[in-house]
Formats: structure tokens, sequence, C-alpha cells
């Protein structure tokens, strides 16, 4: 009896637990190119939309429609994390993949949509303030003091910079046209967005024709960022 029960245990003390089911590296990576490629497809076409329906720039129009300035804003905005969130997955996907020089390409573009996310958020928040007591001074040279003139300044940097250097990244592993878009387009609308408005003032048209014309391509271009990154396998080195 005894012997049987001793027996017994030294069954259970051998018999090895059964293994932990760990999760799949493959389901992980998975998940993030399928957030890449539902983040591209939203922020791109989105963005695309806020700038379309951008209200008129200058003061007196602002103050009568503040609500909706801001709203388009916001949603802009929005637009701007997706975008910075379909980047980080791009970027967790490429970590091991591309060299150095491709994910500081990624971290540049990263950075620049966050501060062009900055600005859209100031913009959004002080223009309706300013034009409700000071119409006359929304959009121009006198309404930038140093704190706004910091995000300013280094949105248009960072972001445009970020664009073109991505351009050339995809360019290099052969998508081309994800590249030529997101360059161009990015490059356009950024001058629009500051260099014509400041330029031509907050009642000129040419302001808006600019950012469409920006906001367009790059909208595709972040629509076939997301196909190739979405997919597997992923780009070839």
């Amino acid at each position: 009896m005894s012997s049987h029960r001793s027996a017994h245990d030294d069954a259970d003390t051998t018999t090895p637990p059964p293994p932990l089911r760990h999760h799949n590296a493959e389901d992980g990576t998975r998940s993030v190119r399928v957030t890449v490629k539902l983040t591209a497809m939203i922020g791109g076409p989105l963005f695309l939309l806020t700038v379309i329906l951008h209200p008129a720039r200058d003061g007196h129009d602002i103050a009568a429609g503040a609500q909706w300035y801001a709203f388009t804003h916001s949603m802009e905005a929005i637009s701007l994390l997706v975008q910075a969130t379909c980047l980080a997955g791009v970027l967790a996907l490429v970590m091991n993949r591309f060299g150095s020089r491709a994910v500081t390409t990624l971290f540049t573009a990263l950075a620049g949509t966050m501060l062009w996310f900055g600005l859209i958020v100031f913009d959004g928040g002080h223009n309706p303030v300013t034009a409700k007591y000071a119409p006359d001074l929304v959009h121009t040279s006198k309404d930038i003091d140093v704190e706004g003139g910091i995000i300013v300044l280094a949105a248009n940097i960072v972001f445009p910079l970020g664009c073109v250097l991505l351009a050339l990244l995809l360019n290099r592993y052969g998508q081309r046209w994800a590249g030529l878009l997101l360059g161009f387009g990015g490059v356009v609308y950024a001058i629009g967005g500051t260099a014509s408005l400041f330029g031509f003032g907050p009642h000129s048209v040419i302001t808006s024709v600019f950012e469409i014309i920006g906001a367009a391509p790059y909208a595709l271009g972040y629509v076939l960022l997301g196909r190739t990154f979405g997919r597997a396998p992923q780009l070839s080195t």
C-alpha cells in the first residue's frame, strides 16, 4: 500500500506541468499591421476632409463662426493623432529590419506630425478668442508672440522635413508613389498653411487652394503607406 502510494507520489512530482501558452509574436505583428492599415485609411482621408471644410480665415468670419472653426480644427487634430499612430506602428514594424537611418527618418516624421498637431490645436483655440476681441489681428504677424512663434516655426520646419525624408526612405525601398505623394503633398500643404497665409493675407483664397492641392496627394500617400505596411510580408531590405 505504501509502496503504491510512494510510486503515485513520485509520478506526481516528476510529471511536468502543462506548458504556458505564450503570445505568438506573429499575432502581435499582425495586430500592428492591421493598426497601421486602419489608421492610414482613417487618418489620411479625414485630414483631407477637414482641410476641404476649413472655414474662412479672416478674423471677422472666424468670430461669426467660432464653433465651426474650433470643430474643424479639432477634427484635423484628431486626424493627425491617427496619422501619428500609423507612423508609430510603421516604426515598430521596421525597427529591427531597416537601418538606423530609417528609424531616424520615421522619428522625424512622427515628431513633425505631432508638432503640426500642436500647431492645429493652438490655431483652433487661439484664433476664435482673438477674433472675438481683435478680429483684425487674426492670422497676421502682429498676433504672433514668442510662444506661438516657437510652435509655428518648429512645426513648419520639422513637418515638411519629415515628409521629405519619409518620401526618400519609401523611394529607396521601392514605394516610389507613396513617397512622392507624401513628400510633395506635405510640403505643399505646409507652404499653404503658413507661408501663403501670411504672404497673401487671411482674405485670400490662395491659402485654401495650396492646402487642398497639398492635402489631396498627402492623404492618398497615407492610404498607400497603410496598404504597403498593412500586408505581409513587409518591404524587403
